[in-house]
């Protein structure tokens, strides 16, 4: 009874350092609440629509006019401009008029006349690989549709075996997309980073309160009290409200958010509740144990900054995980977040349930039973330190 009582007291008292701190409020509550509204807004859209091009149309043949207009007239390409040559062309892609060049050459006519294929040319600014995804399922998706119906003229009778190979294309293929059916931009991002944001404002609202902690009490992340004697009731009391918070705002994003912007929500709800709670309570720990090297409050920022970019490399959201150098990729199982966005990618999009994604979910106990430990290993040391230096002033007396 007593240890409860510890517990709700160290519980109680973190509550109200949380809500007097308007810094903290910002970054545990709002930002939470916020963000993903802000970024799920952002890519509404989903998919890049309307690349500006410009065309540089050497045969100007009905044919090549018949395909410019199929291209014109897709959802995802936009001919802003035709140019009389290549140069013209590139100078609008520096100047960032246009992000595309598609090139028909003189000879287009002629050479699919007399059998012979010929390449439409497709120049993208690489520096946005969306642009150029765009461009190029456009320019392919209506050459597949021109071929079927160019029927090939000889001024002699007969054709090759190479010349029947390219006008009747014997081969043909279905494209279906799986999980992602409209290839879009907002589900492919938006999911892992609502579980990054879990993850980052949890260290930066749990380092700001241990930095606030030392310079109240001169140097120390505990006030000398008979409620702070026991580091599992430390780590207990003060992970709770964080616990009980985050519950509630990762049920808002799941629930709320993926709703509000039509996200992929295929897996069940019982299924996500029992995958988030090792995800914050790993995220909780992990964050006790970075605060161990943060003194005072604005510490946590510089250490989040730091922090961040790594972490979203590293998750495997910006570069597939299989294709990291394998030191980097034993550093990324040192975060939570590596196993969280993946586990909740496969549950939203995939319907993944729990044995699906064992892996991930027992990953993330382990780690909250490993950083729960070493919280623990931290909080006694202070009591330790603390006692040590109380003892001479006591004495004293």
């Amino acid at each position: 009874m007593k240890s409860i009582l510890n517990i709700f007291q160290i519980w109680y008292r973190e509550i109200g350092n949380i809500f007097r701190d308007k810094g903290i409020m910002i970054f545990i509550l709002f930002v939470p609440l916020a963000y993903p509204l802000l970024y799920s807004y952002v890519y509404t859209d989903e998919v890049v629509r309307d690349v500006p091009v410009a065309v540089v149309d050497e045969s100007n043949s009905p044919l090549s006019r018949d395909i410019l207009r199929k291209m014109d007239a897709s959802p995802d390409l936009k001919i802003e401009t035709y140019c009389p040559d290549m140069k013209e062309a590139e100078e609008l892609i520096r100047r960032q008029k246009v992000y595309g060049i598609v090139r028909i050459p003189a000879s287009f006519t002629n050479d699919l006349a007399h059998g012979r294929q010929v390449p439409i040319g497709l120049y993208c600014d690489m520096a946005s690989m969306l642009y150029y995804k765009a461009l190029l399922v456009t320019v392919t998706n209506v050459s597949l549709e021109v071929n079927k119906d160019i029927k090939v003229d000889y001024y002699v009778t007969g054709t090759t075996d190479r010349q029947d190979e390219i006008n009747k294309l014997p081969i043909d293929y279905d494209y279906v997309a799986l999980y992602n059916p409209q290839s879009g931009f907002a589900a492919f991002l938006i999911p892992p980073v609502l579980m990054l944001i879990i993850q980052q404002t949890l260290l930066l609202g749990i380092g700001m309160s241990m930095g606030n902690s030392r310079e109240r009490h001169n140097g120390s992340v505990i006030p000398f009290h008979p409620w702070y004697k026991n580091p599992v009731h430390i780590v207990i009391g003060k992970a709770l409200p964080y616990f009980m918070l985050y519950m509630v705002l990762a049920i808002y994003m799941f629930t709320v958010v993926t709703d509000m912007f039509t996200l992929p929500k295929l897996g069940h709800y019982e299924t996500f509740v029992a995958f988030v709670i090792p995800y914050i309570l790993a995220c909780i720990f992990l964050a006790m144990v970075i605060s161990t090297f943060i003194y005072r409050r604005e510490d946590s920022i510089l250490l989040l900054v730091f922090l961040s970019v790594p972490m979203l490399f590293l998750s495997g959201l910006s570069w597939p995980a299989p294709s990291m150098p394998l030191f980097w990729k034993y550093v990324s199982y040192l975060f939570p977040s590596t196993f969280g966005m993946n586990g909740y990618v496969r549950i939203t999009s995939m319907g993944a349930s729990l044995s699906d994604i064992r892996t991930e979910y027992m990953a993330l106990w382990i780690q909250a039973g490993v950083y729960f430990l070493l919280a623990c290993w931290f909080y006694r040391w202070q009591i330790v330190r603390l006692a040590k230096r109380l003892k001479p002033r006591t004495q004293t007396k």
